[in-house]
């Protein structure tokens, strides 16, 4: 297995990684002019909602881990359904929409930058868009995978007039190295800067908002707006060797990768790297964290079990004797897909470090954009279920189960990693394969990024990226793995690690997407 990186390490006091070089120059301006990580990560997000319309916009739901002054913090920035939404008008579904009001949940990423900046930031939040008003007005030169990824979404909204107005302004998704402006997005971030975004919530664009939902009938009200707030939360914590991983509690899926690196902590003989039996158990453990995760995971005020009792290490050791080294598990889980994410991290001299995630969901979301706004909303109704009874079952005024997860890792009790995965489903397990090349293997964060990686999919198979041996899909296949080869890049995901090291930092950027870690 080539484990190569693709690209050097990033060494240096203050550090930003994101998935689009223009938000990373953003981020790490922020922290020239006096800013700390957290000034660098709103700056960042903020100009990734313009540069990389396909992973997020101003609709979107976003989560943050912080770490600072020496306190580690978690926010959850997802939104609620509509009040009005109730489960029988989904009965006439077979699977939940994607496209349309009926997908669209209240946008949580535009509240939770305030917060971040009212809680933790140094410079006025108005300075924080300046770059991203910049962009949207006058143009930027479109980076070569996020243009493939525009191009992938035009036919899936044909039937949407003002998204293909303002993002296919030719009827085709801007190329490689095309300039493209979004004025109506300009305004909309100036609108949000000059009022410290309550025009978002109750002000001019949540008018602008509420007006088209009704005029296609959809049941968004003002009062779902302005009674949307960010949700300060503790990370839940797990132990693997002397590293403890910090995920989000539900409704992410971050509980999938602490019950996964539970469930090998366990097992005391873990094999060595790269070895048939090292890949076969960490799908095993990860299979039995999204089997968890489909049967209980929701919004935390609809959940029947005690998130933590997941976390027990005896109901840990009794997953871990579950598995079996002679074959694989035959486990029925439905996790969702989608793709469409945007993640970075930042780190200052100060010791900050900030793991935010940020996301419409599928591609451009819902292929909702509310007019004269260039706002794409979310379809992050979608990861609700029409199981009736679920915890997750779709209805008004609940949080949906949500894919994007930031992590954050600790060594011997101090600050080690800030990092995430993007990508739907490969998210808890990119976090499983990045942290254990890193604490268990010594691998640095650009090679954890790049090495190759395996994705457990919804139907129990297991995608195995390009530069997998022989050996290694022969044996998984012997041991009872559905492998499927051969898929696009894109299925595994793209990364940023933070790594704390001596007097600053080591950051990667995933070769997968167009990013890049910058230092100063």
């Amino acid at each position: 297995m080539n484990c190569v990186p693709n690209r050097s390490d990033v060494r240096a006091k203050n550090v930003v990684a994101t998935s689009q070089p223009l938000a990373a120059q953003a981020g790490l301006q922020a922290i020239k002019a006096g800013g700390n990580a957290i000034d660098a990560a709103i700056a960042a997000a903020a100009t990734l909602v313009v540069v990389e319309p396909t992973g997020n916009g101003l609709g979107s739901d976003a989560f943050a881990i912080v770490h600072h002054k020496g306190e580690l913090l978690g926010w959850n920035g997802s939104g609620k359904s509509p009040r009005a939404w109730q489960y029988d008008s989904y009965s006439k579904y077979e699977q939940m929409p994607i496209n349309g009001w009926e997908a669209v949940t209240i946008p949580g990423a535009v509240r939770l930058w305030k917060d971040l900046s009212t809680h933790y930031g140094k410079l006025d939040f108005q300075d924080l868009l300046k770059t991203a008003i910049s962009y949207a007005e006058n143009g930027f030169l479109v980076s070569d995978k996020i243009s493939q990824a525009w191009s992938e979404s035009h036919k899936r909204f044909s039937e949407y007039h003002e998204i293909s107005r303002v993002f296919f302004p030719n009827g085709r998704a801007p190329r490689p190295g095309e300039l493209f402006r979004n004025p109506d997005l300009a305004n909309s971030l100036k609108d949000i800067s000059s009022t410290n975004t309550d025009s978002f919530y109750s002000g001019e664009l949540a008018r602008k908002i509420v007006s088209h939902a009704k005029s296609d009938g959809a049941y968004i009200d003002a009062s779902d707006l302005s009674d949307h707030s960010s949700l300060q939360v503790k990370p839940l914590g797990i132990k693997f060797r002397d590293v403890e991983l910090f995920e989000l509690p539900p409704n992410g899926q971050g509980i999938a990768a602490l019950i996964a690196m539970g469930i090998l902590e366990q097992i005391e003989d873990f094999p060595k790297l790269n070895s048939l039996q090292s890949i076969h158990l960490q799908i095993e453990a990860m299979k039995l964290g999204f089997s968890a995760v489909d049967q209980y995971l929701a919004d935390p005020e609809y959940m029947n079990i005690e998130i933590n009792s997941l976390l027990e290490s005896s109901v840990l050791k009794k997953h871990a004797r579950r598995i079996s080294y002679e074959k694989c598990q035959d486990i029925s889980y439905d996790i969702p897909v989608g793709k469409g994410t945007v993640y970075l991290s930042t780190a200052d001299e100060q010791g900050n470090m900030v793991s935010f995630i940020q996301s419409n969901y599928m591609g451009f979301g819902s292929g909702i954009v509310i007019p004269e706004t260039g706002i794409s909303m979310q379809n992050r109704g979608c990861g609700f279920s029409l199981k009736k009874g679920h915890p997750n079952q779709v209805d008004g005024g609940k949080r949906p189960r949500h894919t994007i997860l930031p992590a954050f890792a600790k060594k011997e009790g101090k600050p080690f990693l800030s990092f995430g995965v993007m990508g739907g489903r490969m998210q808890p397990q990119g976090h499983v394969q990045v942290l254990l090349r890193i604490v268990e293997y010594k691998q640095s964060p650009q090679e954890a990024l790049d090495a190759p990686r395996w994705c457990v999919l919804e139907d129990g198979r297991v995608a195995l990226e390009g530069g997998f041996s022989n050996a290694h899909v022969e044996g998984l296949t012997a041991l009872g793995h559905k492998l499927v080869l051969d898929q696009p890049t894109s299925l595994f995901g793209g990364g940023q690690v933070v790594m704390k090291h001596g007097d600053g930092y080591v950051a990667g950027s995933d070769s997968r997407k167009d990013g890049c870690a910058l230092g100063c």
